[in-house]
């Protein structure tokens, strides 16, 4: 992979996340029925808030979704690539405690959901929050700091930069989404966001196909994730077309099993959001099976996400990143990014270049550890020289 060729595929990974998040956000938390009753038809673009006194409708949410407005979702990425930026290293529990939270908690940014600056706190929901309550105030061990949050998609909403970071090596992006994930959630929530940022590495590859990618996430995935991923993308490959697939609600009947949320969204049951191993997050499996629904197709994947409806910005999200991350920047349409990033009032592009230089940072130094590893382990065997493939240092560009 060129600098160039990494560049176009972070852009698509990162401006796909964006855009399918911009483009959720409006039906989150509705069913397929209600989102096709409110909008006389499937979302296939950008379109109005559910309620028109969106600040009154959902006091405990009172933010205006729709409109092209991003959510939470690519606030938090944002700020885990300024991190990056900062850090110009491969991250930690302890950098979302040291530098994530603070960034959270002090640094006010513009919001387009509430239609000012604000800090981050103010924006993200409750397991959110809890994670700044448990790293900043009750000053919890990084590593533990998910312990007793909800167990929920929140880290693994925000995690694309991790792939990205590892680009071609899902393994390690697994491993260093798993670590950072462990300040954020516990449970089958952490499992996703690792998950998730292998999914992405294993896309970045020069030529990755969707069934390379699955299969990345199958074999690293454990527990009901590993499960409600295998048995989602079965149905996904029965079925002809993401409106076929809503319709008949085989994607959601393969995912009730593993899902602790219920048919009813907005009524959970006592058993929502709690530690397990037999179940997952509904939006990783989701995500994935629009993905292969849609042949890896951006557009498709996105769409098929966002008129799921339930958690439809974080699996718009999610498969946004993947099938951009696959496909390149060309595959989401740049009318649709000029509208997200006008309406947000965010940069868009500007991210972008700071996570690719930390990248090619990162990974140069990969490769001075590795060759100086390798030499002293030579020294140890008595090996005198190594075969160049093994011996040359992993490159980012």
């Amino acid at each position: 992979m060129t600098a160039g060729a990494l560049f176009d595929r972070a852009a698509g990974c990162l401006l796909g996340a964006a855009v399918g998040d911009a483009l959720g956000g409006a039906t989150e938390g509705w069913s397929p029925d209600q989102i096709r009753a409110r909008w006389g038809g499937w979302v296939e673009g950008i379109v109005p808030p559910y309620y028109a006194n969106w600040r009154e409708a959902r006091p405990i949410a009172p933010y205006h979704k729709g409109d092209g407005h991003v959510t939470d979702d690519t606030l938090m990425t944002n700020l885990l690539i300024e991190v990056y930026a900062e850090a110009n290293a491969h991250l930690t529990a302890y950098d979302v405690a040291e530098r994530l939270v603070p960034k959270m908690i002090s640094t006010p940014v513009w919001v387009p959901e509430l239609e000012s600056m604000a800090l981050p706190l103010q924006r993200v929901f409750l397991a959110e929050k809890h994670m700044a309550l448990r790293l900043n105030w009750a000053h919890a061990d990084p590593r533990e700091g998910g312990v007793g949050n909800a167990v929920n998609c929140g880290a693994a909403m925000y995690v694309a930069p991790v792939g990205v970071v590892n680009a071609g090596d899902p393994d390690g992006a697994y491993a260093e989404a798993i670590d950072i994930a462990g300040a954020h959630q516990t449970s089958y929530g952490r499992e996703a966001a690792g998950v998730m940022a292998a999914a992405v590495a294993s896309a970045l590859r020069p030529g990755a196909t969707i069934d390379q990618v699955v299969n990345d996430a199958l074999r690293l995935a454990k527990d009901g994730t590993r499960a409600a991923i295998e048995r989602v993308v079965e149905a996904a490959q029965a079925a002809d077309h993401w409106t076929d697939a809503i319709t008949s609600g085989v994607l959601r009947a393969a995912m009730r099993e593993f899902d602790t949320v219920g048919d009813d969204y907005r009524d959970q049951g006592l058993g929502a959001r709690r530690p397990s191993r037999l179940h997952s997050i509904e939006e990783l499996p989701v995500a994935l099976g629009m993905v292969v629904l849609s042949g890896g197709q951006w557009t498709d994947a996105v769409l098929g996400g966002v008129n799921y409806g339930r958690d439809s910005d974080s699996i718009a999200t999610m498969a946004g990143a993947i099938a951009g991350a696959l496909g390149g920047r060309d595959v989401v349409p740049a009318d649709l990014v000029e509208a997200v990033g006008t309406a947000s009032r965010l940069d868009l592009e500007g991210p972008i270049a700071r996570l690719v230089q930390a990248t090619e940072t990162i990974r140069k130094a990969d490769g001075a550890r590795r060759a100086a590893a390798d030499a002293a382990f030579d020294a140890l065997t008595g090996a005198t020289q190594r075969p160049p493939s093994e011996t040359a240092p992993a490159q980012a560009s």
